[in-house]
């Protein structure tokens, strides 16, 4: 069926994104059924992506749903939703709707909290777009790229003086539950001297949004952020495009000039969102019940952030990545680790000693820190884990009383600088330990 376009404007009346309409009659296709989470339509020529309408025009309860074009078998669409279907009959209307969609972008943003399509959570009404952008941010040529030279202060002394980060840096935050992690990004978002903070929260339960938002982020924390919040309740497509959303932001705040802090908690969600959908259209599982396209979408996604070509801003990003039972071989966790540029893991066994943050500086690396600190920390911070590790190898010995002091000189200096170095590992919610200060204090423990 053909809808002329004064007929295709009455269908779109009251919704809410900026459309331009097409000056040609638009095909109208016909939902034929709804298999788990995907819909079949006919009659349709949509590409892949291109977003349409499910329409029931039932007059006592007329509804219509956005979905996502996700793939195709001869005239059948397969298409995913964005929002609920309650109301949807067999042989509703599918109308496809004539651009990719464009986003809201400006600094009124700063201090809001948006869902995965821009629209305020925060319950302040709406906001003033300076600018429409589509959804796909510019690509970078990776040779124009501005290499990483300088650091980041993020306030965390563990992170400030022995994994020291990278302006454009991309780094992985490896965790279990209840280690510590949203905390971890909370004392970030307060102490970091980035100038804008985008938070993205994808897949996390309800209460925690709020809770994190109140009081993890904070007042101070909330004024210079935006925060994308897609909850576990949200349609898989919802929770992908948040996470797309919110790279999107930065990406737009980079490219004013800014220097941007990303932190997405987390990219398992990511993953898990696009797993859902791919499994739902049809594709094969490949390891541990991933489909090949999750393990595809993982780079595409991080690679966008990092620095803009020289002279221009930055985004220094951190994912989250749920290790499922502490497994660090997790197959998203080991794919992370091969497109990040570093990753920092938080050990289970620390936050159970109270030791926060709970980070295991033994396993977490930041690959670009010889380029951004002097040599003399370079050198510090390698002293320091040699004498962590070397404790830690001979805590059962030590803790029986079966290490005869003398025995070693590393291990006895460990053993003689061990309540210095757990001291400087730890750190209270509220504090905050610049650069400077963690370079001292780092010195400090190693006597020099």
């Amino acid at each position: 069926m053909r809808l002329d376009r004064v007929s295709f404007a009455r269908r779109l009346e009251g919704y809410s994104d900026a459309i331009n309409l097409p000056s040609q009659p638009i095909l109208e296709g016909r939902l034929l059924r709804m298999v788990g989470l995907t819909l079949e339509a006919e009659g349709l020529r949509s590409a892949i992506g291109s977003r349409c309408l499910v329409i029931n025009d039932d007059s006592y309860h007329p509804v219509q749903v956005e979905a996502e074009v996700m793939g195709f078998s001869g005239g059948k669409i397969y298409l995913m939703p964005v929002g609920s279907l309650a109301g949807i009959a067999p042989g509703a209307r599918v109308v496809p709707l004539p651009d990719a969609g464009r986003l809201p972008m400006g600094m009124s943003m700063l201090g809001r909290v948006l869902d995965g399509a821009g629209r305020a959570l925060d319950g302040k009404g709406g906001m003033k777009a300076e600018d429409w952008v589509p959804m796909d941010g510019p690509m970078i040529n990776p040779l124009n790229r501005d290499p990483i030279s300088q650091p980041l202060d993020v306030g965390i002394r563990t992170i400030n003086g022995l994994l020291t980060v990278g302006r454009g840096q991309r780094l992985g935050l490896f965790a279990g539950t209840g280690v510590g992690k949203s905390v971890l990004l909370g004392m970030m978002t307060r102490f970091t001297e980035a100038e804008i903070i985008v938070v993205g929260l994808i897949g996390e339960r309800g209460r925690e949004v709020k809770e994190f938002i109140d009081e993890i982020l904070g007042e101070e924390g909330l004024k210079r952020s935006v925060v994308v919040a897609s909850p576990a309740d949200d349609a898989p497509l919802m929770r992908l495009r948040a996470a797309q959303y919110c790279t999107r932001i930065a990406e737009y705040f980079r490219d004013k000039g800014k220097n941007v802090l990303l932190l997405m908690d987390s990219l398992t969600r990511y993953a898990q969102a696009q797993r859902e959908i791919a499994l739902a259209i049809g594709e094969p599982p490949a390891t541990k019940g991933y489909p090949p396209s999750v393990f595809a979408k993982l780079p595409k996604l991080v690679e966008r952030a990092g620095n803009a070509e020289a002279g221009g801003g930055s985004i220094t990003a951190f994912y989250t990545v749920l290790s499922e039972g502490d497994d660090q071989q997790d197959p998203i966790a080991d794919a992370a680790r091969g497109v990040l540029d570093g990753h920092f893991v938080l050990s289970r066994r620390l936050a159970e000693e109270g030791h926060y943050p709970a980070i295991d500086i033994e396993s977490s690396i930041s690959r670009v820190m010889p380029q951004v600190v002097p040599a003399e920390q370079l050198k510090q911070a390698q002293r320091f884990k040699q004498l962590w590790s070397r404790f830690q190898q001979s805590r059962d010995l030590i803790s029986v009383g079966a290490y005869v002091p003398g025995g070693d000189a590393d291990t006895d200096l460990a053993i003689a600088r061990q309540p210095q170095m757990a001291q400087y590992l730890r750190q209270g919610l509220g504090e905050s330990v610049g650069m400077a200060q963690s370079r001292e204090q780092l010195a400090g423990v190693l006597g020099q």
